[in-house]
């Protein structure tokens, strides 16, 4: 069997080529652009195509399918091909629904948490030793891949994306999954260039959860108010389970959670986080895991890749990465670290990278997000804005949206590192925001720098 992937370069799609290559697939790819830790990755399977770019001369009748990342457009020369020799095409999510058709297929949705939550589900159930398939969005501890697809596992906990499937299915990702159970995390506006309105990004949670069958589970966060309204016009008979957040307390530094008369610490911190651990214990529980023991496995969870993750520390400061780039991840992250380092003074920066967060007429979504922040920076490329086609942003317009005269923006990244290096890091903090790479930062070395001198 040979399928050819175009985009093979995409964090979902390069891993799913490597799942399919170990399972003795043949296995070719194409894309324009190929940064790390894609590169080495595809490289060390023998994947990584020659060439970058595009060439219909790779598309052929001896491919038994096509599967297309969302990065290629509908012009795409090696997809026109494909469509003109009848080939199968398939993206990304209609190639795992069709894997998953006759599974128990547990979805995680929601505008904030999902990576994570599939994540503690993914930790615990392999913990105790539950045989699933599965796909998430982020690199995790003791998972080689992001996606495991095999014939023997009647489960797959997918993690369900609200963004578009590809440049032929306008559909988001998460209702191609068609979910027997599906968890719901929270809905907070997002992707501005595909759902210009609330009401019309609302309407995809809606429709995602009139997927879930009549005799299907869903899971939801009641403490969310537009969670709890979809979940009361839902007309459908599944089973509804609602959560909300643990009880917990911080011990010098430690945060434990306290449940049925019992403390089981926990690496990760944050009410969010602890949100997304009782969602979490939901699907565990329906998956044949119990609170208990999912608690305990929870112990030596330490998250997931870029999601409020320890990137370095010495006795006087941590740093951290976070994915976070939406205005309620932003809020979220930037409180769960100043209340669990109350002591430190906290420096966070967060860089505008997506088209939502560079747009004037979403901006102010983000008003009062980065208040918990002692010394709140905001890094943006002019670069960025010219990629988007959008116009310039000033730093009035950008105080005026954060109704935050405190922050300090910077538009060069070499400014920034400088700023960064001139700060005395004694009992002080750092946390960098972004689903970027602040225009090429070299992220390592800047924080081996900050600790070296702290």
């Amino acid at each position: 069997m040979h399928i050819h992937f175009i985009s093979i370069g995409g964090s979902a799609m390069h891993n799913l080529a490597i799942a399919l290559h170990k399972q003795g697939i043949n296995i070719s790819g194409s894309d324009d652009e190929i940064f790390e830790p894609s590169r080495s990755r595809l490289k060390k399977y023998g994947l990584l195509p020659e060439t970058e770019g595009w060439n219909h001369r790779r598309i052929h009748r001896e491919l038994d399918a096509v599967i297309l990342g969302m990065h290629a457009k509908q012009e795409n020369p090696e997809l026109e091909k494909a469509q003109k020799l009848g080939i199968p095409i398939y993206s990304f999510p209609s190639y795992l629904y069709e894997h998953a058709r006759n599974k128990t297929r547990i979805v995680i949705g929601g505008s904030h948490g999902k990576t994570t939550i599939t994540a503690m589900v993914l930790h615990a159930l392999n913990t105790y030793g539950v045989d699933v398939d599965y796909m998430v969005g982020a690199q995790l501890e003791g998972f080689e891949v992001m996606v495991k697809l095999s014939h023997d596992a009647q489960i797959m906990v997918l993690e369900g994306d609200e963004y578009l499937t590809s440049s032929l299915d306008p559909r988001p990702k998460f209702h191609v999954y068609k979910p027997d159970v599906a968890l719901l995390s929270g809905i907070a506006w997002d992707h501005f260039n595909v759902f210009p309105s609330f009401e019309n990004y609302l309407q995809q949670f809606r429709d995602f959860i009139d997927l879930v069958p009549d005799d299907g589970k869903l899971v939801y966060f009641e403490k969310d108010q537009h969670v709890r309204t979809l979940v009361n016009q839902y007309k459908g008979t599944a089973d509804k389970i609602p959560y909300s957040t643990f009880n917990y307390k911080i011990q010098n530094e430690q945060t434990h959670i306290l449940y049925n008369g019992q403390s089981f610490p926990v690496q990760v911190f944050g009410a969010h986080n602890l949100s997304n651990l009782q969602g979490a214990m939901q699907i565990c529980r329906i998956a044949g895991v119990n609170e208990e023991a999912f608690l305990s496995s929870m112990e030596t969870f330490r998250g997931a890749s870029n999601r409020l993750e320890l990137a370095g520390e010495n006795q006087h400061t941590k740093i951290f990465t976070d994915f976070a780039h939406s205005p309620s991840k932003v809020k979220a992250t930037s409180e769960a670290v100043k209340e669990q380092y109350k002591h430190h003074a906290l420096v966070g920066v967060l860089e505008l990278h997506t088209y939502s967060s560079l747009n004037k007429d979403f901006l102010n979504q983000y008003r009062g997000t980065m208040n918990a922040i002692d010394i709140p920076l905001i890094f943006f490329s002019n670069h960025a804005l010219t990629i988007k086609k959008l116009p310039p942003l000033s730093k009035e317009d950008i105080h005026k949206a954060f109704d935050n005269e405190d922050i300090i923006i910077f538009n060069q990244r070499h400014e920034l590192e400088i700023f960064l290096k001139k700060q005395q890091w004694d009992r002080k903090n750092l946390l960098l925001m972004s689903s970027g790479n602040f225009n090429g930062m070299d992220k390592k070395a800047l924080c081996k720098h900050l600790l070296d001198q702290a």
